[in-house]
């Protein structure tokens, strides 16, 4: 018995610390009205692969709050840019690596 609850609660800790995963920029979450898990979708629309990093950014341009997403397709990465408040997909470009 002692077993199965020692196991339960490090399967809680291991969830509970996954949905806590920090992104850069995390700060400004209260100001989106887009929530994460949306702005991921609507990324992976836009370009399909993997995500390999995420941001959320002041930066010019739609709301002046995005969502920055590194995606990768094979040997592509691209950068896609959703608005955090509309959902508005402001960018999806091969990412050089320069910015």
């Amino acid at each position: 018995m002692k077993k199965h609850i020692i196991i339960g609660l490090l399967v809680a800790g291991l969830v509970a610390s996954g949905s806590a995963l920090a992104f850069k920029g995390e700060q400004y979450s209260k100001e989106a009205k887009v929530s994460l898990a949306a702005a991921k979708t609507i990324a992976v629309q836009a370009f399909p692969g993997k995500i390999t990093d995420v941001e959320l950014e002041k930066e010019a341009g739609g709301s002046g709050l995005r969502y920055s997403f590194d995606i990768q397709r094979g040997k592509v990465v691209h950068e896609v840019g959703v608005d955090a408040i509309t959902g508005k997909v402001l960018e999806n470009s091969v990412d050089n690596g320069k910015d």
